[in-house]
């Protein structure tokens, strides 16, 4: 199998460290041979066809997940890419295999990556990048900290959103009755075509009013990713022995200070029974295999249905605009954005 393999490439790297990302990554072009330089046995290069981006990239470029990180660094976390040369530990065959790249520095058209950050995947429709961080996140999240089993109440926050849209189905796919949050009309309508029992779109009904007159009894699994007030609200909607999983704070990654974790009083804790975990993916990375096929399985099966948006965007050049498109709140699914690909081919 021959590979074109072009002169230049181009990639984002963060020149300071903050939360703008406009303001603070520059696409730079960068010479392919120097890549192919520091390859090292074991590991392999990918060109990338799809590009994942997620709420969370502002606080890799703000220093929020790697404290005292110096620019320039490279930025993104996900790709969906074909491997286009490997190390000298590494098997020909693997060349022309699509993967996904789970990694830091994954907005570049062509880019390095270990054993360890990969999944081989069938094909590059970008439907299966939706899964390696949204759909992970959703399918270990709600099993191993939320321990849903079936018969219960699920409210997932954000449910629009990439890894809410997953959590939504795996919960109704497991027996439960799942209420959804959203911001606009067209993401209720979105919501309920994935079966979402009730949705309440907070921009018209009062989220904290709905919950304490239709679930009086509380909920039993909240998937919570938005912060601030949300947090808040879902927190004393509890019921006993209710799993509140933190997936994220996105109100507050866009603010001066970055990222920030919300208050709780460990009484509302004691009370009830109740419990407030974390999920972090990195931290459950000997099941991403495992519930990769499963995901994929249920997309085969029909039983699994993957909303993507692009809002319109397509090429590396228009990657900052996809971050800024996702953190206004407009998109409704997954926002991944496809390069491309004509001036290299295999």
């Amino acid at each position: 199998m021959s590979v074109v393999q072009p002169s230049t490439f181009k990639k984002y790297q963060a020149i300071e460290v903050g939360n703008d990302f406009r303001k603070v990554t520059r696409l730079v072009t960068v010479n392919y041979n120097d890549l192919l330089a520091r390859l090292k046995p074991h590991q392999v290069i990918v060109k990338t066809l799809h590009l994942g981006i997620n709420a969370s990239d502002v606080n890799y470029t703000n220093g929020k997940y790697v404290p005292g990180i110096k620019p320039p660094f490279d930025v993104g976390f996900e790709a969906l890419g074909q491997i286009v040369a490997v190390g000298d530990k590494v098997t020909k065959d693997k060349i022309g295999s699509y993967v996904l790249v789970s990694q830091y520095g994954a907005f570049a058209e062509y880019l390095i990556a270990s054993p360890r950050a990969l999944v081989t995947v069938p094909n590059a429709r970008p439907e299966l990048l939706a899964l390696q961080t949204s759909g992970l996140t959703s399918s270990l999240a709600l099993e191993q900290t939320g321990r849903m089993t079936s018969g219960e109440t699920v409210l997932v926050t954000a449910a629009a959103g990439g890894a809410g849209m997953f959590a939504v189905q795996l919960a109704k796919l497991a027996g439960n009755h799942v209420i959804g949050t959203c911001s606009s009309d067209d993401k209720v309508a979105m919501l309920k075509s994935l079966g979402c029992d009730r949705v309440i779109n907070y921009k018209k009904e009062d989220f904290k009013t709905v919950l304490r007159k239709e679930y009086p009894k509380g909920i039993d699994i909240i998937f919570e990713s938005v912060g601030g007030k949300f947090f808040d609200i879902c927190l004393k909607s509890l019921a006993t022995k209710g799993r509140l999983i933190v997936i994220g704070m996105m109100a507050t990654y866009s603010s001066k200070g970055g990222m920030a974790g919300d208050q709780l009083s460990t009484i509302q804790l004691l009370g009830r029974s109740r419990t407030v975990a974390g999920f972090f993916l990195p931290d459950y990375q000997n099941l991403w295999g495992e519930h990769m096929s499963r995901l994929i399985e249920l997309i085969n099966q029909g039983k699994l249905k993957v909303q993507l948006d692009n809002g319109g965007l397509k090429g590396i050049e228009q990657i900052v605009d996809a971050v800024e498109y996702l953190q206004s709140g407009k998109n409704v699914g997954k926002v991944v954005v496809s390069l491309n690909t004509n001036d290299s081919k295999i």
